[in-house]
């Protein structure tokens, strides 16, 4: 008895001291997870510490995979949108000049005839012209050398001068945005070469307004005249298609929907068809061809001038105030942030409605609105975008305050 008790006292001995010593092993364990984690913490906090860092920092940080994606995709899908564009307008182009010209030509009088001739192919070349130039034209971008600006904030992107109304194009990032400065401006505020070479870094944009897919290219300081241009005569080349070719849509969805009565009563009689039966007659391949052109193109041209139509009036208000689509949600912020201390905000950039346009459209002189406005003209903006002083076509302008 006595010989079995010391065993097991023996081996409770030894199990205690093994647990004694895993005791000692699982705190040292998780003494060294411990200054392991605040290590590692510490680290990340010295690489990453931002006195300036806030959540809304840290949700952007977040999403900016997404951001990526979204970027790269509408990137890539410029150079379908910029063909998508070429080839529906090329075929109302087609559809025109095969199908409805020549019976204009047969059943106008003289003076409609030449009407529309002449309007027709003024706005074809207008659209032609405006689409052209803003596609190939940059939109401008203020120079790398920190030296010749001054007053001017530093873009947290790319790390170059900010001047006033300018923003960094997180789509534009990169050389693959071809449309960007194929055309340089003469004030030599683009990094491109004479040669009209693409942009190799990243660039802020000159008073920016937005990236247009459509154009593959920013709109900003030296093409965005050109993008409104474009917008609004392709407008009015829509409705100017859809008013003109109303009866003719008419008579061709009357013709198409006689098609399908004329088929489904062929196919009947092909089911039943005997010796002494012969099936309707069938409208031959041209006429179904016209008569679905003819509804096409009204179809298109309805929709695009309702949907171009909303933009070129937005685009239209916006430039009446002297605001870009960016400027609008800044001025708006200021507009509230000061109404709830009880002032007011002024557009500084605003010199009136009226003037507002001259300054846009570049119109220095009556003879401007022929030369510069209803005929294609390349004069570039007032003004090189990096400073924004007064435009000589603004007689008297009372220097706007933030705040009264």
């Amino acid at each position: 008895m006595r010989s079995q008790q010391r065993v097991f006292a023996a081996v409770m001995r030894l199990l205690l001291k093994c647990l004694r010593l895993g005791r000692r092993r699982r705190l040292k364990l998780v003494r060294q997870a411990e200054q392991l984690w605040h290590y590692w913490h510490l680290c990340l906090r010295s690489l990453l510490y931002n006195s300036f860092t806030n959540g809304d920092v840290v949700l952007d940080s977040l999403f900016e995979p997404i951001y990526w994606l979204v970027d790269h995709i509408t990137r890539w899908f410029g150079v379908v949108f910029v063909a998508l564009v070429i080839s529906l307008t090329s075929s109302i182009v087609a559809i025109v000049y095969i199908c409805l010209l020549p019976l204009i030509l047969q059943t106008y009088t003289p003076s409609w005839i030449c009407w529309h001739l002449a309007y027709g192919h003024w706005n074809l070349v207008m659209i032609v012209f405006h689409y052209y130039m803003a596609i190939t034209t940059s939109p401008g971008h203020p120079p790398q050398a920190k030296d010749n600006l001054t007053g001017v904030s530093i873009c947290r992107k790319c790390i170059a001068p900010k001047p006033a109304r300018t923003h960094h194009c997180s789509i534009c990032n990169s050389p693959q945005a071809w449309g960007c400065c194929l055309t340089p401006p003469k004030h030599g505020a683009c990094s491109g070469t004479d040669t009209g070479t693409v942009l190799l870094s990243p660039r802020c944009v000159l008073k920016m307004d937005h990236h247009c897919p459509w154009l593959n290219n920013c709109v900003g300081h030296y093409n965005h005249r050109y993008f409104f241009s474009f917008c609004l005569f392709m407008t009015m080349g829509c409705i100017y298609c859809s008013i003109s070719s109303w009866e003719m849509f008419r008579d061709a969805y009357a013709a198409i929907e006689k098609m399908k009565l004329l088929e489904k009563e062929r196919l009947q009689v092909a089911a039943n068809q005997t010796y002494y039966q012969t099936p309707p007659p069938t409208f031959s391949f041209g006429q179904r061809a016209f008569h679905k052109s003819v509804v096409y193109l009204w179809v298109l041209c309805s929709s695009v001038a309702l949907a171009l139509g909303a933009l070129t009036l937005w685009h239209a208000a916006l430039i009446t105030r002297g605001e870009t689509s960016i400027e609008r949600h800044i001025n708006k912020k200021e507009r509230q942030r000061l109404q709830k201390k009880g002032k007011v905000f002024r557009n500084p950039y605003s010199y009136g409605g009226w003037d507002n346009w001259k300054v846009f459209l570049g119109v220095d002189l009556p003879r401007h609105w022929l030369t510069r406005v209803l005929l294609p003209s390349p004069h570039l903006p007032h003004g090189s975008g990096l400073s924004w002083d007064l435009p000589p076509c603004v007689k008297e302008h009372h220097t706007p305050l933030l705040a009264l």
